[in-house]
């Protein structure tokens, strides 16, 4: 392949397939100019962004950082990928590789930010979080510091981010109105979860697509007859009581209307947790 702009001495822009691609190497560009052939055996990595703006960004990113940052974001991306087994929006390179070269620079310096949802991120998204966790890990292996627990909580939710294709802004607004829900169930029933349980996940699940409508205003359109809804009421009394109280409260706080839809699905995983909880 042939450069077309150099970056810098470990990154170069070229053209494949009439697309603006981001080839990186150590030293891929040394004593190189544009024109200049590129040698296979010097490629690391090669990225192709198709939004315009996230390959700008990128480029910019890409002429300041550290190649030891790239190749340790593109490993915990990879490792990231393989344990949670969902795509990652590709705006993940950048967001990532950003937050990691700050992190350590922030901890150098002795500026290290508290997480204020770490306990909820631990919570709500546990997958994410461990992989945060290892993540750390590698940062260590590759930068000889230790970074505080905090910083796995901040990774996670670029994890989250780029499973949903969300703007961080959204999913810290997602993560708290999950956790005001959990707080209303956990105080109307006066249990703790087992957080373990399937039916636990299956709630936390239910309610991040429904913090995630919440939050970009995108209404349920409901479909399901009255019927039905009277029948989940009177099979499951206590669990409905506790969703009218969510739909009371979000409504206060939201101006946002749940559907008998959504009032149905709320139900049931509420019946679903809180018995799994009392079976344990």
């Amino acid at each position: 392949m042939k450069i077309e702009k150099i970056l810098n001495n470990n990154a170069v822009i070229s053209i494949k397939d009439n697309q603006e691609i981001i080839i990186i190497g150590r030293g891929i560009a040394f004593q190189k100019r544009a024109g200049d052939q590129i040698a296979e055996e010097q490629i690391d990595k090669i990225f192709t962004l198709e939004n315009e703006d996230m390959m700008t960004n990128f480029k910019t990113l890409i002429a300041d950082m550290p190649i030891e940052y790239m190749q340790l974001s593109e490993k915990i991306i990879a490792y990231a990928k393989m344990k949670l087994g969902k795509k990652l929006n590709e705006s993940i390179y950048i967001h990532l590789t950003d937050h990691i070269y700050y992190a350590v620079d922030r901890f150098k310096n002795h500026l290290p930010i508290k997480n204020g949802l770490l306990w909820e991120i631990r919570q709500l998204y546990r997958d994410e979080y461990e992989v945060g966790l290892e993540a750390l890990n590698m940062i260590c292996d590759q930068f000889g510091v230790i970074l505080p627990e905090d910083e796995a909580g901040f990774l996670a939710l670029h994890f989250i981010n780029a499973e949903l294709n969300e703007e961080m802004p959204v999913v810290h607004d997602m993560t708290k109105i999950m956790q005001e829900i959990l707080t209303l169930v956990r105080y109307h029933f006066k249990i703790d979860f087992n957080e373990n349980s399937l039916h636990f996940y299956r709630f936390i699940t239910h309610l991040k697509f429904f913090a995630q409508r919440l939050v970009k205003g995108n209404h349920y359109n409901s479909s399901t007859n009255d019927d039905l809804y009277q029948v989940i009421q009177m099979k499951y009394p206590d669990a409905h009581t506790c969703a009218l109280k969510i739909k009371k409260f979000i409504e206060s706080m939201y101006t946002y209307v749940l559907t008998d839809e959504e009032m149905i699905y709320l139900t049931i995983h509420i019946e679903r947790v809180v018995k799994s909880n009392n079976d344990k």
